[in-house]
């Protein structure tokens, strides 16, 4: 989440400008494939992402939305549609707690709100993790 708010900040995301990101930050070398795949992700497909969020966030542009809440429905919105092996619940307990230990004091129950109206409608269109992953992209472009 720190690292798609700074990308927000500063549009580089270079490959130096996310490898300074997680030297400053301490990413460790178990994590840092994960943290990657996350944050190339949420770039690559932010487009389909945004347009859900906006979909299930009634009144609210995304632009209207703190950084913080709007970064974690990123994620969790990636995790949703890209990341068969995350639980759908997984996603969105952390998302919930992810948005109240940073954001506002309403963060958790806007996040919840609207990941929940996400994920139902992926599961009543049947495409709840059924898109390609980045890694199965890349892989097939290769």
């Amino acid at each position: 989440m720190q690292a798609l708010f700074q990308i927000e900040m500063n549009p580089d995301h270079s490959t130096e400008a996310i490898d300074l990101f997680c030297k400053h930050f301490r990413v460790s070398k178990n994590v840092k494939p994960f943290f990657l795949r996350l944050v190339e992700g949420v770039k690559e497909f932010q487009q389909e992402i945004d347009s859900l969020i906006e979909r299930f966030s009634e009144n609210w542009k995304l632009s209207r939305m703190s950084r913080v809440d709007r970064n974690v429905l990123r994620i969790a919105v990636y995790e949703l549609l890209y990341c068969n092996d995350i639980p759908p619940k997984v996603s969105i307990n952390e998302a919930v707690d992810i948005g109240k230990r940073f954001g506002t004091e309403d963060s958790g129950a806007f996040i919840n709100g609207i990941i929940d109206g996400v994920r139902i409608s992926l599961e009543k269109e049947n495409r709840l993790h059924s898109n390609k992953s980045l890694d199965q992209v890349m892989t097939s472009t290769t």
